[in-house]
């Protein structure tokens, strides 16, 4: 912990195994866009579309955008690593939604920010990895109180939030109860903060030191969220974090990342293939393929033209969609943003969106959405340069489910209510000589 500052590293490097993590990000470029088609095929009533004269064009476009994912071939693994390879895919989708939407906006001023915004978010977020010196570290033995605290703090949010609500219903009927939920605030903001942000944490100490029933526990909990909150990010956070686990201890951090798209995206459009074909008749196909493909990875691409066809037309919010500003800004919004998109556009429960939809496209627009961008890709490179010392394993359990959150969650509210920016400040205080180092850290000087 000298007082020396360490000069500023990057994380571009080239080792075994990039070509075929190259080939990887190529295939669920790939894969994401065929999934595409088909999701324009069953869902039009979303203003999903395609028209085979417009192909060329779409393909040309998104081929252009995927040369980005040499990135990813060559950057280390960090927590931009994770958020960005998710929003890569989420812009790539757009991009190919763009050039068939039948909505009515500048089309290509829109392709052109949607590009621009990803590039000057990924460039800080996978490229800045300069450790910071770590002033105050937890001693093993206060992480093992910390993460009883953590326990017990969940089970007590459990049981609050079980008084208000506790329903165990099917995925087709939760919007039918989902807005009659009403929380406290501060229960609200437990249930994120827990959920996605704290029990993460606790599941990936206790695994990465093979206390398995502990962690076992932990999955409990986080899966009683899911009859409090009726929400699909609770019901699939256990499974979800269960596969990082699994599939990080065989192929390791990047290349986890990369399957954690691409497997599941394969598998939708096999299903439906098949269903399509009549060689499979059972109605799992369908509704797998609604789940993953649809909801999922195309949802968030949708989200991106819904607002760029609504801002287009309607006032910018200049970022007073945000709790804390929204009383000293004023707001011409009386309800939260995926309150009024999912009204404008009839699409079924809160139309949340990410980053380059809600701190882009609806604060500034079109034109300096970019600007936004930048400046969250800058925090989640502070979020690089605090984690660093950690095994990438950890990194990536502990941050699993806040990977999905950026991806269809506004960036604040990602950051606040979601528990992220309490993510990033343990990440900092963990002790680095907690967990075995595996060889993949080793590069890092970890």
């Amino acid at each position: 912990m000298g007082s020396r500052k360490p000069a500023m590293k990057y994380a571009v490097h080239y080792e075994p195994g990039n070509r075929q993590l190259a080939a990887l990000v190529c295939a669920c470029s790939a894969i994401c866009c065929a999934s595409l088609f088909y999701v324009a095929t069953r869902y039009p009533e979303f203003h999903i579309a395609f028209y085979s004269g417009w192909l060329l064009s779409a393909v040309l476009t998104t081929l252009s955008f995927a040369s980005l994912s040499w990135l990813f071939a060559v950057a280390r693994f960090s927590p931009g690593y994770l958020v960005g390879f998710y929003l890569y895919i989420m812009m790539l989708g757009f991009l190919w939604l763009n050039a068939f939407a039948p909505l009515q906006y500048n089309h290509l001023l829109s392709g052109i920010s949607a590009a621009v915004s990803a590039v000057a978010f990924l460039l800080p977020a996978l490229l800045i990895l300069s450790p910071v010196s770590q002033i105050y570290a937890l001693s093993i033995r206060s992480v093992d109180r910390l993460l009883i605290a953590i326990v017990l703090v969940a089970i007590a949010t459990i049981a609050a939030g079980a008084r208000y609500n506790f329903k165990l219903v099917g995925l087709d009927d939760i919007y039918q109860f989902r807005g009659e939920l009403a929380f406290p605030t501060a229960l609200n903001y437990a249930i994120g903060i827990v959920s996605s942000a704290l029990l993460p944490f606790a599941y990936a100490c206790f695994a990465l030191r093979s206390q398995f029933w502990r962690a076992g526990f932990v999955i409990l909990l986080m899966l009683l969220f899911y009859p409090i909150t009726l929400s699909k990010m609770s019901l699939f956070a256990p499974a979800w974090i269960i596969g990082l686990t699994i599939a990080s201890g065989m192929f390791g951090s990047r290349a986890t990342v990369v399957l954690s798209i691409l497997v599941p995206v394969s598998l939708g459009v096999a299903l439906l293939s098949l269903h399509t074909s009549g060689l499979l008749t059972s109605s799992v196909a369908p509704g797998y393929f609604g789940l993953v493909n649809f909801r999922m990875i195309a949802i968030p691409s949708l989200a991106m033209e819904y607002y760029n066809h609504f801002f287009a037309t309607h006032q910018l919010t200049y970022f007073c969609q945000i709790r804390l500003l929204g009383p000293l800004l004023g707001c011409p919004y009386n309800e939260p943003l995926a309150v009024v998109m999912s009204k404008y556009y009839d699409a079924g429960g809160s139309f949340n969106a990410s980053l380059f939809a809600t701190e882009g496209i609806a604060s500034l627009g079109p034109v300096f959405a970019p600007l936004a961008a930048f400046v969250c890709g800058l925090i989640i490179a502070i979020a690089n340069r605090m984690s660093t010392g950690l095994p990438n394993r950890f990194v990536l359990l502990s941050g699993g489910v806040l990977g999905q959150a950026f991806l269809n969650i506004p960036f604040t509210t990602t950051l606040l209510s979601q528990g992220a920016a309490l993510t990033f400040l343990l990440w900092y205080l963990m002790p680095r000589d907690m967990f075995k180092l595996e060889p993949e850290d080793q590069h890092l000087g970890r």
